[in-house]
């Protein structure tokens, strides 16, 4: 059984979404929003005195002492902003585990990068578009790091759509849950290894 190869395209793609250079790309961004959000979850946590904002001034602060701030820090215990700052340290985190193949050898890997990045990122930034509505004030730094989400999103999806198009092959063929259930983890099996290789006809030579 011929194994498939480390920077194989896979469909419907002309390059692979697994490579290196593409998740470090979303690792990187990712990090910019993390930084402003532990910014502004200081000022939260009143270590520091006041929040940056050359748009809006002093609505920032009044956005992170609203209302709806202080309910989602009294369920969870911690500031909406490091709450915001742990979904993206956990893109970056996701984004460089595992390997370039990771979208059909690791898809659980894929599909939780995804789940942290797509839904959480869509709802978040639906959410901080509406404070004026909600809240009535703006956040400059919210916005900023609503228009990252976003940026993500569209970084992300390709590779987990590779990987839900593997999975759903997979079943189809197999008509099992358990070998579905097995690749999804990323334990090999035929079918899992014939889907792969059919899915991954050319090769990404950037790597």
């Amino acid at each position: 059984m011929k194994p498939v190869h480390v920077n194989a395209i896979p469909e419907p793609w002309s390059y692979n979404p697994s490579k290196w250079s593409q998740r470090l790309r979303i690792a990187f961004i990712a990090a910019i929003p993390t930084i402003i959000a532990i910014y502004m979850g200081l000022y939260q946590w009143r270590l520091i005195d006041s929040v940056w904002d050359p748009v809006f001034g002093n609505q920032s602060m009044k956005v992170l002492d609203s209302n709806v701030s202080h309910w989602i820090t009294s369920l969870v215990r911690l500031p909406d902003s490091i709450l915001g700052s742990l979904a993206y340290l956990g893109d970056i985190i996701f984004a460089l585990a595992g390997s370039t193949r990771r979208w059909f050898d690791r898809p659980w890997l894929v599909v939780v990068f995804g789940l942290d990045v797509i839904p959480l990122g869509i709802v978040s930034a639906t959410l901080i578009f509406m404070q004026g509505a909600v809240v009535g004030s703006w956040c400059f730094l919210c916005l900023v790091t609503a228009v990252f989400s976003l940026i993500l999103v569209v970084l992300a999806y390709d590779e987990v759509w590779s990987s839900c198009i593997f999975l759903y092959r997979v079943h189809k063929r197999s008509k099992s849950f358990s070998v579905f259930w097995n690749t999804f983890w990323g334990r090999p099996s035929l079918i899992a290894h014939e889907i792969a290789a059919e899915m991954s006809q050319k090769i990404d030579s950037e790597g």
